[in-house]
């Protein structure tokens, strides 16, 4: 006795009901993914239609990521960026960073005896202690402004100045007492 199996009789079996289900899944996500795609030709042409041709390529976002409201948080890093980058100071804040790491930068023998002080149109004057730390410094420029050009950029610092000690020469001559005459007095 042979009993034939219908789809839609009572006699089909449990596994044959879940093929027939997912089937039916299937068609109706396929059924969906047709309509969105006849629902998608349509506006294209509707915007044809109007001269608003629609792009070939999708959007790209500049940041990647989700588009930020004003009032959103963000990270504290990436608002002073931001911060620096809208009012210029890029340039400035790494040119003081640079001066605030001058030993890590030169090495603590010539940091010792030297200190950045100001930076302007690429030049970066620099003082020493003394006459020869200043010598140093002019023999090693080529030298500190490949090392600064590292750490700020290339070609931003294009040339170092170097200004020795600022207390002038001695005078030559015997040693003065303050308040003194000079000779004359020890005779009187």
């Amino acid at each position: 006795m042979t009993s034939s199996v219908t789809p839609s009789g009572p006699s089909s079996s449990a596994p044959e009901a879940g093929r027939r289900g997912a089937g039916a899944a299937e068609n109706a996500a396929a059924r969906g993914a047709a309509m969105a795609r006849e629902k998608l030709a349509q506006a294209k042409a509707d915007a044809a239609k109007r001269g608003q041709l629609p792009r070939r390529e999708p959007r790209r976002r500049a940041h990647g990521g989700p588009r930020r409201d004003y009032g959103d948080p963000q990270l504290f890093g990436r608002a002073i960026a931001d911060l620096l980058a809208a009012r210029g100071w890029e340039q400035p804040v790494a040119v003081g960073g640079v001066f605030g790491r001058w030993q890590e930068i030169v090495g603590p023998d010539l940091a010792a005896h030297t200190k950045p002080e100001t930076f302007a149109d690429g030049e970066v004057l620099v003082t020493a202690d003394s006459t020869a730390w200043a010598t140093q410094v002019r023999l090693l420029a080529r030298t500190l402004v490949r090392r600064l050009n590292e750490e700020l950029g290339d070609g931003t610092v294009q040339r170092v100045r170097v200004r020795g000690p600022q207390n002038g020469p001695r005078q030559s001559g015997g040693l003065r007492v303050t308040g003194s005459r000079g000779p004359g007095d020890t005779y009187g």
